[in-house]
């Protein structure tokens, strides 16, 4: 992967692909890599709640804890899935991602 970004000339990778070529380079095994990466992107979801104020911070971490079984169940479904199983689908997310520019009037008008 390194060798033909550089040979590009064009670097741009996305998270989670780097996030497991670290985990790899640091010697972690592929379930405990799989299993942080989703541990660190529910945590950062429930962050954001936070910050918009959608939940408290006590709800916060009561809301993590009740999601870390959903989380180890979906991590066991999903695991070590070939490259070419990739790919994900989501019309809703498409079509409420156009209204990106009203997250503006709610970080800072509420």
């Amino acid at each position: 992967m390194r060798e033909m970004t550089l040979a590009s000339g064009a670097v741009r990778f996305h998270h989670a692909p780097i996030f497991g070529l670290v985990c790899g380079l640091l010697g972690l095994n592929a379930e405990t890599s799989q299993k942080t990466y989703l541990f660190i992107t529910m945590r950062d979801v429930v962050s954001a709640a936070t910050r918009l104020n959608l939940v408290g911070p006590l709800g916060a971490a009561v809301l993590q804890h009740q999601l870390a079984a959903n989380a180890e169940e979906l991590s066991k479904k999903w695991m070590n899935r070939p490259v070419e199983e990739a790919c994900q689908t989501n019309p809703l997310l498409d079509t409420i991602q156009g209204c990106h520019g009203y997250l503006f009037s709610r970080l800072f008008c509420s």
